[in-house]
């Protein structure tokens, strides 16, 4: 990634492939170039960026291209922690153990922030990243499970549009809606 005091840092590696019997010598796995929308490079690895269905058809659609993948709607912190989880994905689908995964997307899901939730679903979205989507829809409707109004407002960063007077009496109307919420 590009250098900027306030940004992210996502390191990347070359991994050595193992030679195989009859084979020369190992070389270095492909590399794409992603771009976030802030100008922020990830370099990462060929079958990180093949787990991205839009990146993937960017390179179905023109396969000899070989520049940078301009990523519009993704700037560079979800960007970041979206290929965290893809390259865990990999694991997982090279060692299917689901006991595993699931203790995998409980750590990540603990450590990220409502905030960071939020705004990795679009990304997640835009990518066209079932599972990491699925995921984390999840752990939003466990977040705001029998939340206040105010509450999820906050948690998804929405103002009310209604006066004290309109909220009220919907209140009263729907006060059905109201019982057995959590407290905030």
């Amino acid at each position: 990634m590009s250098s900027s005091t306030d940004s992210p840092t996502l390191t990347t590696e070359t991994t050595q492939l193992s030679p195989q019997p009859d084979t020369e010598t190992a070389q270095p796995t492909k590399k794409i170039t992603l771009k976030s929308s802030d100008n922020q490079i990830f370099e990462v690895e060929e079958a990180v960026a093949m787990e991205f269905a839009t990146v993937k058809s960017f390179f179905e659609d023109s396969p000899s291209s070989t520049d940078t993948v301009p990523l519009p709607n993704v700037t560079a912190k979800p960007l970041s922690q979206v290929i965290e989880f893809c390259k865990e994905q990999i694991k997982f689908k090279a060692n299917p153990d689901e006991a595993q995964k699931k203790k995998y997307h409980s750590e990540f899901l603990k450590e990220k922030s409502d905030k960071d939730l939020v705004d990795m679903i679009p990304v997640a979205n835009y990518l066209e990243i079932k599972d990491l989507l699925d995921v984390l829809n999840q752990a939003v409707a466990d977040r705001i499970e029998n939340k206040s109004v105010e509450y999820v407002r906050g948690f998804f960063g929405i103002d009310s549009d209604f006066t004290a007077e309109e909220e009220a009496a919907l209140r009263q109307e729907h006060a059905w809606a109201y019982e057995g919420v959590d407290e905030d």
